[in-house]
Protein backbone atom coordinates (compact mmCIF):
# COMPACT_ATOMS: atom_id res chain seq x y z
CA UNK A 1 0.00 0.00 0.00
CA UNK A 2 1.68 3.57 -0.85
CA UNK A 3 2.11 6.34 1.63
CA UNK A 4 1.21 9.87 2.05
CA UNK A 5 4.36 11.28 2.42
CA UNK A 6 4.73 15.78 2.50
CA UNK A 7 7.89 17.42 0.93
CA UNK A 8 9.48 20.98 0.42
CA UNK A 9 10.68 21.53 -2.47
CA UNK A 10 12.25 24.76 -3.68
CA UNK A 11 10.30 26.74 -6.75
CA UNK A 12 13.87 27.85 -8.30
CA UNK A 13 16.31 25.23 -8.14
CA UNK A 14 14.35 22.16 -7.08
CA UNK A 15 16.07 21.96 -3.81
CA UNK A 16 14.07 19.11 -1.84
CA UNK A 17 13.45 18.93 2.08
CA UNK A 18 11.35 17.52 4.78
CA UNK A 19 10.61 20.71 6.61
CA UNK A 20 10.06 24.06 5.60
CA UNK A 21 13.10 26.37 5.34
CA UNK A 22 13.05 30.54 5.17
CA UNK A 23 16.29 30.40 2.92
CA UNK A 24 16.47 27.68 0.54
CA UNK A 25 20.32 26.08 1.21
CA UNK A 26 20.55 25.23 -2.77
CA UNK A 27 20.53 28.97 -4.18
CA UNK A 28 19.85 31.31 -1.25
CA UNK A 29 16.80 31.95 -2.03
CA UNK A 30 13.79 33.47 0.38
CA UNK A 31 10.62 31.96 0.72
CA UNK A 32 10.67 29.92 -2.19
CA UNK A 33 9.51 26.13 -0.53
CA UNK A 34 6.31 24.82 -1.56
CA UNK A 35 4.49 21.96 0.21
CA UNK A 36 3.86 18.86 -2.20
CA UNK A 37 2.31 15.58 -1.30
CA UNK A 38 3.88 12.53 -2.61
CA UNK A 39 2.99 9.10 -2.86
CA UNK A 40 5.66 6.32 -1.61
CA UNK A 41 5.20 2.60 -2.54
CA UNK A 42 6.35 0.30 -0.32
CA UNK A 43 9.75 -0.15 -1.50
CA UNK A 44 9.71 3.57 -0.06
CA UNK A 45 10.52 4.82 -3.81
CA UNK A 46 8.68 7.32 -5.33
CA UNK A 47 5.90 5.33 -8.09
CA UNK A 48 7.35 7.62 -10.88
CA UNK A 49 10.85 7.04 -10.70
CA UNK A 50 10.47 3.20 -9.70
CA UNK A 51 8.96 2.81 -13.37
CA UNK A 52 11.87 4.87 -14.89
CA UNK A 53 14.25 1.57 -15.08
CA UNK A 54 16.15 0.27 -18.31
CA UNK A 55 17.42 -2.84 -19.54
CA UNK A 56 19.41 -1.49 -22.50
CA UNK A 57 22.56 -2.87 -23.55
CA UNK A 58 25.88 -0.83 -23.65
CA UNK A 59 27.34 -0.99 -27.03
CA UNK A 60 30.99 -0.11 -28.48
CA UNK A 61 31.00 3.11 -29.70
CA UNK A 62 32.47 2.29 -32.80
CA UNK A 63 29.82 0.05 -34.01
CA UNK A 64 27.47 3.37 -33.78
CA UNK A 65 26.52 4.44 -36.89
CA UNK A 66 25.67 7.78 -37.93
CA UNK A 67 25.05 7.72 -41.90
CA UNK A 68 21.59 7.60 -41.26
CA UNK A 69 21.41 10.97 -39.91
CA UNK A 70 18.59 13.27 -41.01
CA UNK A 71 17.68 16.87 -40.21
CA UNK A 72 14.35 18.34 -40.99
CA UNK A 73 14.63 21.97 -42.69
CA UNK A 74 12.12 24.18 -41.04
CA UNK A 75 11.73 26.07 -43.50
CA UNK A 76 13.07 28.80 -41.97
CA UNK A 77 16.71 29.80 -42.33
CA UNK A 78 17.55 31.88 -39.54
CA UNK A 79 15.73 28.72 -37.49
CA UNK A 80 17.97 26.43 -39.21
CA UNK A 81 21.03 28.51 -38.31
CA UNK A 82 20.36 28.55 -34.45
CA UNK A 83 19.45 24.93 -34.28
CA UNK A 84 22.79 24.03 -36.31
CA UNK A 85 21.12 22.82 -39.59
CA UNK A 86 17.99 22.06 -38.47
CA UNK A 87 15.91 19.55 -36.55
CA UNK A 88 17.56 16.26 -35.56
CA UNK A 89 15.76 13.43 -35.28
CA UNK A 90 14.85 12.44 -31.33
CA UNK A 91 15.84 15.57 -30.29
CA UNK A 92 14.13 17.55 -27.32
CA UNK A 93 13.90 21.42 -27.82
CA UNK A 94 13.25 23.49 -25.33
CA UNK A 95 12.00 26.88 -26.34
CA UNK A 96 11.14 29.88 -24.36
CA UNK A 97 10.44 33.56 -24.46
CA UNK A 98 8.34 36.50 -22.66
CA UNK A 99 4.68 35.96 -23.19
CA UNK A 100 3.74 37.27 -26.39
CA UNK A 101 7.19 37.03 -28.07
CA UNK A 102 6.22 34.92 -31.19
CA UNK A 103 6.59 31.01 -29.28
CA UNK A 104 3.59 29.96 -30.71
CA UNK A 105 4.08 31.54 -33.73
CA UNK A 106 6.89 30.41 -34.96
CA UNK A 107 5.45 26.54 -34.25
CA UNK A 108 2.97 27.05 -36.31
CA UNK A 109 5.37 28.62 -39.00
CA UNK A 110 7.18 25.45 -38.87
CA UNK A 111 3.95 23.26 -39.05
CA UNK A 112 3.45 25.10 -42.24
CA UNK A 113 6.33 24.45 -43.99
CA UNK A 114 7.08 20.31 -42.49
CA UNK A 115 3.79 19.66 -43.18
CA UNK A 116 3.41 19.39 -46.09
CA UNK A 117 5.34 15.86 -46.09
CA UNK A 118 5.30 15.16 -42.26
CA UNK A 119 2.66 14.33 -39.94
CA UNK A 120 2.98 16.47 -36.68
CA UNK A 121 0.98 16.15 -33.66
CA UNK A 122 0.74 19.64 -32.29
CA UNK A 123 -0.85 19.43 -28.67
CA UNK A 124 -1.84 22.29 -26.40
CA UNK A 125 -2.90 22.66 -22.97
CA UNK A 126 -3.48 26.33 -23.32
CA UNK A 127 -5.56 26.79 -26.35
CA UNK A 128 -8.97 25.06 -27.40
CA UNK A 129 -8.79 24.07 -31.01
CA UNK A 130 -10.84 26.68 -32.29
CA UNK A 131 -8.47 29.29 -31.17
CA UNK A 132 -5.45 27.14 -32.98
CA UNK A 133 -7.75 26.85 -36.25
CA UNK A 134 -7.74 30.81 -35.72
CA UNK A 135 -4.76 32.01 -35.07
CA UNK A 136 -3.75 29.33 -37.92
CA UNK A 137 -5.72 30.98 -40.23
CA UNK A 138 -4.41 34.47 -39.73
CA UNK A 139 -1.14 33.03 -39.99
CA UNK A 140 -2.00 31.26 -43.42
CA UNK A 141 -1.51 27.53 -41.63
CA UNK A 142 -3.29 25.24 -43.64
CA UNK A 143 -1.90 21.56 -44.12
CA UNK A 144 -3.73 18.15 -44.10
CA UNK A 145 -0.51 16.56 -42.46
CA UNK A 146 -1.17 18.76 -39.28
CA UNK A 147 -3.32 17.16 -35.99
CA UNK A 148 -4.00 19.22 -33.38
CA UNK A 149 -4.74 17.95 -29.61
CA UNK A 150 -6.04 19.78 -26.45
CA UNK A 151 -4.86 17.89 -23.75
CA UNK A 152 -3.04 18.22 -20.34
CA UNK A 153 -2.27 14.54 -19.20
CA UNK A 154 1.08 13.30 -19.92
CA UNK A 155 0.19 10.12 -19.99
CA UNK A 156 -2.55 10.23 -22.19
CA UNK A 157 0.04 12.61 -24.64
CA UNK A 158 2.24 9.74 -24.41
CA UNK A 159 0.20 6.79 -25.55
CA UNK A 160 -1.37 8.93 -28.07
CA UNK A 161 2.09 9.31 -29.36
CA UNK A 162 3.02 6.11 -29.32
CA UNK A 163 -0.32 5.10 -30.93
CA UNK A 164 -0.74 7.68 -33.59
CA UNK A 165 2.92 7.43 -34.52
CA UNK A 166 4.27 11.03 -35.46
CA UNK A 167 6.93 12.56 -37.54
CA UNK A 168 7.21 15.58 -35.31
CA UNK A 169 5.39 16.43 -31.44
CA UNK A 170 5.24 20.41 -30.54
CA UNK A 171 4.26 20.64 -27.08
CA UNK A 172 2.66 23.83 -25.75
CA UNK A 173 3.77 24.84 -23.03
CA UNK A 174 5.47 22.51 -20.61
CA UNK A 175 3.85 23.82 -17.30
CA UNK A 176 0.62 23.36 -18.25
CA UNK A 177 1.10 19.39 -18.49
CA UNK A 178 -0.17 17.17 -15.43
CA UNK A 179 1.26 13.81 -14.37
CA UNK A 180 -1.56 12.28 -12.08
CA UNK A 181 0.26 10.46 -9.62
CA UNK A 182 1.90 13.44 -8.54
CA UNK A 183 -0.40 15.64 -6.14
CA UNK A 184 1.29 18.78 -6.65
CA UNK A 185 -0.10 21.37 -9.16
CA UNK A 186 0.76 21.85 -12.83
CA UNK A 187 3.74 23.68 -13.13
CA UNK A 188 5.34 23.10 -10.25
CA UNK A 189 8.82 21.95 -9.92
CA UNK A 190 8.33 18.21 -9.73
CA UNK A 191 5.44 18.67 -11.93
CA UNK A 192 7.34 19.77 -14.73
CA UNK A 193 10.34 17.95 -14.39
CA UNK A 194 8.52 14.47 -14.23
CA UNK A 195 6.51 15.48 -17.59
CA UNK A 196 9.59 16.18 -19.25
CA UNK A 197 11.14 13.27 -18.56
CA UNK A 198 8.44 11.18 -19.62
CA UNK A 199 8.04 12.96 -23.43
CA UNK A 200 12.16 12.55 -23.00
CA UNK A 201 11.67 9.22 -22.78
CA UNK A 202 9.09 8.52 -25.50
CA UNK A 203 10.79 10.94 -27.83
CA UNK A 204 14.21 8.96 -27.46
CA UNK A 205 12.82 5.72 -27.32
CA UNK A 206 10.74 6.09 -31.03
CA UNK A 207 13.42 8.76 -32.38
CA UNK A 208 10.53 11.25 -32.91
CA UNK A 209 11.52 14.89 -31.93
CA UNK A 210 10.10 16.94 -30.04
CA UNK A 211 9.58 20.55 -29.64
CA UNK A 212 8.71 21.91 -26.04
CA UNK A 213 6.98 25.98 -25.15
CA UNK A 214 8.38 26.93 -21.99
CA UNK A 215 7.01 29.93 -19.86
CA UNK A 216 9.82 32.59 -18.23
CA UNK A 217 9.83 33.85 -14.90
CA UNK A 218 10.43 37.57 -13.86
CA UNK A 219 14.11 37.14 -14.15
CA UNK A 220 13.73 35.97 -17.58
CA UNK A 221 14.57 32.55 -16.72
CA UNK A 222 12.84 29.36 -17.78
CA UNK A 223 9.65 28.31 -14.87
CA UNK A 224 10.51 25.31 -13.43
CA UNK A 225 13.64 23.44 -12.00
CA UNK A 226 17.43 24.22 -13.37
CA UNK A 227 17.29 20.54 -14.52
CA UNK A 228 14.50 20.99 -17.48
CA UNK A 229 17.50 22.66 -19.20
CA UNK A 230 19.79 19.78 -18.57
CA UNK A 231 17.11 17.21 -19.57
CA UNK A 232 17.05 18.55 -23.09
CA UNK A 233 19.27 18.85 -26.23
CA UNK A 234 18.50 22.40 -26.83
CA UNK A 235 17.41 25.27 -25.09
CA UNK A 236 16.08 28.04 -27.55
CA UNK A 237 15.41 31.64 -25.99
CA UNK A 238 13.30 34.60 -27.70
CA UNK A 239 14.53 38.16 -26.88
CA UNK A 240 13.42 41.45 -27.72
CA UNK A 241 11.01 44.03 -26.86
CA UNK A 242 7.17 43.24 -27.57
CA UNK A 243 6.55 47.20 -28.46
CA UNK A 244 9.64 46.39 -30.78
CA UNK A 245 8.90 44.49 -34.15
CA UNK A 246 12.28 42.84 -34.50
CA UNK A 247 13.28 39.44 -32.39
CA UNK A 248 16.20 37.26 -31.61
CA UNK A 249 16.64 33.81 -31.42
CA UNK A 250 19.55 32.26 -29.28
CA UNK A 251 20.91 29.20 -28.54
CA UNK A 252 22.25 28.78 -25.29
CA UNK A 253 22.44 24.94 -25.29
CA UNK A 254 22.99 22.95 -28.26
CA UNK A 255 23.90 19.12 -28.16
CA UNK A 256 24.13 19.46 -32.24
CA UNK A 257 25.13 22.81 -33.33
CA UNK A 258 27.01 26.00 -31.84
CA UNK A 259 25.50 28.13 -29.02
CA UNK A 260 27.45 31.53 -30.62
CA UNK A 261 24.41 31.65 -33.43
CA UNK A 262 21.56 33.54 -33.34
CA UNK A 263 18.56 34.63 -35.73
CA UNK A 264 16.42 37.07 -36.43
CA UNK A 265 12.97 38.02 -37.04
CA UNK A 266 10.91 40.62 -37.85
CA UNK A 267 6.69 40.38 -36.20
CA UNK A 268 4.00 41.41 -38.53
CA UNK A 269 0.45 40.99 -39.36
CA UNK A 270 1.32 37.10 -41.09
CA UNK A 271 3.35 36.18 -38.30
CA UNK A 272 7.00 36.09 -37.58
CA UNK A 273 9.57 36.67 -41.52
CA UNK A 274 13.50 36.78 -41.56
CA UNK A 275 15.53 39.59 -41.65
CA UNK A 276 18.53 38.37 -43.48
CA UNK A 277 20.35 41.23 -43.03
CA UNK A 278 20.67 42.35 -39.36
CA UNK A 279 23.30 45.04 -39.86
CA UNK A 280 21.53 46.31 -42.45
CA UNK A 281 17.77 46.28 -40.22
CA UNK A 282 20.12 47.85 -37.08
CA UNK A 283 21.41 50.84 -39.01
CA UNK A 284 18.19 51.64 -40.65
CA UNK A 285 17.76 55.84 -39.61
CA UNK A 286 20.66 56.30 -38.23
CA UNK A 287 21.10 60.25 -37.61
CA UNK A 288 23.60 61.97 -39.65
CA UNK A 289 26.46 64.40 -38.36
CA UNK A 290 25.51 64.35 -34.57
CA UNK A 291 27.64 63.41 -32.48
CA UNK A 292 27.63 60.85 -29.62
CA UNK A 293 27.31 57.80 -31.92
CA UNK A 294 29.59 55.02 -33.39
CA UNK A 295 28.98 51.93 -35.59
CA UNK A 296 30.35 48.24 -33.94
CA UNK A 297 31.02 45.20 -35.52
CA UNK A 298 30.07 41.84 -32.96
CA UNK A 299 30.68 38.17 -34.41
CA UNK A 300 27.43 36.20 -33.48
CA UNK A 301 28.81 32.95 -34.33
CA UNK A 302 29.82 32.95 -38.21
CA UNK A 303 27.97 36.05 -38.43
CA UNK A 304 29.16 39.69 -38.11
CA UNK A 305 26.47 42.51 -37.19
CA UNK A 306 26.86 45.57 -37.49
CA UNK A 307 25.07 47.98 -34.18
CA UNK A 308 25.21 51.35 -33.83
CA UNK A 309 25.86 52.54 -30.46
CA UNK A 310 24.88 55.75 -28.69
CA UNK A 311 26.80 57.39 -25.96
CA UNK A 312 24.96 60.30 -23.94
CA UNK A 313 27.19 62.05 -21.52
CA UNK A 314 25.52 65.32 -19.69
CA UNK A 315 26.45 67.36 -16.44
CA UNK A 316 24.61 65.21 -13.63
CA UNK A 317 21.61 66.99 -11.17
CA UNK A 318 22.63 64.82 -8.43
CA UNK A 319 25.58 64.55 -5.60
CA UNK A 320 26.16 61.47 -7.40
CA UNK A 321 26.92 60.92 -11.02
CA UNK A 322 24.41 58.49 -12.40
CA UNK A 323 25.21 55.68 -15.47
CA UNK A 324 22.92 53.57 -17.15
CA UNK A 325 22.76 51.23 -20.18
CA UNK A 326 20.85 49.42 -22.63
CA UNK A 327 22.00 46.33 -24.19
CA UNK A 328 25.88 46.67 -22.65
CA UNK A 329 27.12 45.41 -19.56
CA UNK A 330 27.00 48.06 -16.73
CA UNK A 331 30.25 46.84 -15.05
CA UNK A 332 31.95 47.10 -18.43
CA UNK A 333 30.72 50.18 -19.06
CA UNK A 334 32.12 51.85 -15.89
CA UNK A 335 35.85 49.76 -16.26
CA UNK A 336 36.08 51.95 -19.50
CA UNK A 337 34.74 55.29 -17.89
CA UNK A 338 37.31 54.38 -15.47
CA UNK A 339 40.22 54.05 -18.35
CA UNK A 340 39.47 57.43 -20.49
CA UNK A 341 39.60 59.26 -17.36
CA UNK A 342 43.00 57.87 -16.02
CA UNK A 343 44.59 57.01 -19.48
CA UNK A 344 43.06 59.90 -21.83
CA UNK A 345 42.34 62.77 -19.06
CA UNK A 346 38.57 62.73 -19.85
CA UNK A 347 36.91 63.47 -16.54
CA UNK A 348 33.25 61.35 -16.02
CA UNK A 349 32.98 61.91 -12.36
CA UNK A 350 30.83 64.18 -12.43
CA UNK A 351 28.71 63.74 -15.55
CA UNK A 352 25.89 61.28 -16.33
CA UNK A 353 26.33 58.87 -18.53
CA UNK A 354 24.15 56.58 -20.83
CA UNK A 355 25.13 54.19 -23.00
CA UNK A 356 22.09 52.22 -25.88
CA UNK A 357 22.48 49.90 -28.16
CA UNK A 358 20.13 50.43 -31.20
CA UNK A 359 17.52 47.50 -32.39
CA UNK A 360 17.22 45.49 -28.77
CA UNK A 361 20.62 43.74 -29.53
CA UNK A 362 22.45 42.83 -26.21
CA UNK A 363 26.50 43.37 -27.19
CA UNK A 364 28.79 40.85 -24.52
CA UNK A 365 31.80 40.69 -26.94
CA UNK A 366 34.59 42.51 -25.87
CA UNK A 367 35.54 43.39 -29.53
CA UNK A 368 33.06 46.66 -28.96
CA UNK A 369 34.68 48.38 -26.12
CA UNK A 370 36.46 50.48 -28.80
CA UNK A 371 33.33 51.97 -30.25
CA UNK A 372 31.21 52.56 -26.84
CA UNK A 373 34.48 54.50 -25.87
CA UNK A 374 34.45 56.58 -28.96
CA UNK A 375 30.99 57.61 -28.33
CA UNK A 376 31.44 58.23 -25.34
CA UNK A 377 34.23 60.88 -25.90
CA UNK A 378 32.24 61.72 -28.93
CA UNK A 379 29.14 62.83 -26.69
CA UNK A 380 32.15 64.29 -24.01
CA UNK A 381 33.47 66.87 -26.25
CA UNK A 382 30.91 67.26 -28.59
CA UNK A 383 32.97 65.33 -31.47
CA UNK A 384 31.26 64.09 -34.58
CA UNK A 385 32.04 60.68 -35.72
CA UNK A 386 31.97 60.50 -39.14
CA UNK A 387 28.95 58.33 -40.68
CA UNK A 388 31.12 56.35 -42.84
CA UNK A 389 33.92 55.13 -39.61
CA UNK A 390 33.40 51.44 -38.32
CA UNK A 391 35.30 50.75 -34.95
CA UNK A 392 36.23 47.45 -33.00
CA UNK A 393 38.47 46.25 -30.69
CA UNK A 394 38.85 45.48 -26.70
CA UNK A 395 39.82 47.91 -24.48
CA UNK A 396 42.44 46.81 -21.64
CA UNK A 397 42.53 48.69 -18.21
CA UNK A 398 46.13 50.17 -19.21
CA UNK A 399 44.22 51.74 -22.13
CA UNK A 400 45.81 49.51 -24.90
CA UNK A 401 43.82 48.10 -27.80
CA UNK A 402 44.08 44.39 -27.91
CA UNK A 403 43.60 42.40 -31.13
CA UNK A 404 40.03 40.89 -31.99
CA UNK A 405 39.90 37.69 -34.04
CA UNK A 406 37.78 37.14 -37.55
CA UNK A 407 38.92 40.83 -38.46
CA UNK A 408 38.99 40.02 -42.36
CA UNK A 409 35.07 38.97 -41.56
CA UNK A 410 34.32 41.93 -39.76
CA UNK A 411 35.86 44.74 -42.36
CA UNK A 412 34.66 42.65 -45.36
CA UNK A 413 30.90 43.21 -44.02
CA UNK A 414 31.58 47.23 -43.03
CA UNK A 415 32.45 47.06 -46.77
CA UNK A 416 30.15 45.38 -48.27
CA UNK A 417 27.57 48.15 -46.48
CA UNK A 418 29.45 51.12 -47.58
CA UNK A 419 32.19 52.37 -44.90
CA UNK A 420 35.15 53.82 -45.52
CA UNK A 421 37.20 53.67 -42.63
CA UNK A 422 37.77 51.74 -40.55
CA UNK A 423 39.65 51.71 -36.36
CA UNK A 424 40.55 48.57 -35.58
CA UNK A 425 43.90 47.32 -33.29
CA UNK A 426 47.33 47.34 -34.41
CA UNK A 427 47.55 43.75 -34.31
CA UNK A 428 45.13 43.20 -36.55
CA UNK A 429 46.48 44.97 -39.49
CA UNK A 430 49.05 42.73 -40.52
CA UNK A 431 48.02 40.33 -42.55
CA UNK A 432 44.74 41.61 -43.41
CA UNK A 433 43.64 41.44 -46.97
CA UNK A 434 40.98 43.67 -48.31
CA UNK A 435 37.44 42.41 -50.37
CA UNK A 436 38.60 42.90 -53.88
CA UNK A 437 37.69 46.16 -55.58
CA UNK A 438 37.55 47.66 -51.51
CA UNK A 439 38.76 51.15 -51.01
CA UNK A 440 38.09 50.82 -47.39
CA UNK A 441 41.15 52.72 -45.37
CA UNK A 442 42.46 50.94 -42.03
CA UNK A 443 43.45 52.42 -39.43
CA UNK A 444 45.44 50.61 -36.97
CA UNK A 445 45.71 51.95 -33.25
CA UNK A 446 47.87 50.49 -29.94
CA UNK A 447 46.29 52.85 -27.70
CA UNK A 448 42.86 53.97 -26.93
CA UNK A 449 43.93 58.05 -26.89
CA UNK A 450 45.51 56.76 -30.58
CA UNK A 451 42.20 55.91 -31.52
CA UNK A 452 40.27 59.22 -30.08
CA UNK A 453 43.12 61.44 -31.65
CA UNK A 454 42.20 59.37 -34.75
CA UNK A 455 38.59 60.22 -34.59
CA UNK A 456 39.00 64.25 -33.98
CA UNK A 457 41.50 64.40 -36.95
Amino acid sequence: MAKIKSMYVCSQCGYESVKWYGKCPGCNEWNTFTEEIRETSKAGLPTVQKRAGSSAMPVKITEISTEDEERYYTGSKELDRVLGGGIVKGSLVLLGGDPGIGKSTILLQVCSHLGKVLKILYISGEESKRQIKLRASRLGVDCENLFVMTETDVEIIADRIQTEKPDLVMIDSIQTMNYKELNSSPGSVTQVRECTNILMRVSKSMDIPCIIVGHVNKDGAIAGPKVLEHIVDAVLYFEGDKQMSYRILRAVKNRYGSTNEIGVFQMGDSGLSEVENPSLMLLSGRPKNVSGTCVACTMEGSRPILAEIQGLVTNSSYGNARRMCTGFDYNRMSMLLAVLEKKCGYFFSSMDAYINVIGGLRLDEPATDLAVSLALVSSLKDIIVPEDVLAFGEVGLTGEIRSVNRAAMRVAEAARLGFRRCILPYHNVKGLTLPQGSEMEIIGVRTIREAVETMSN
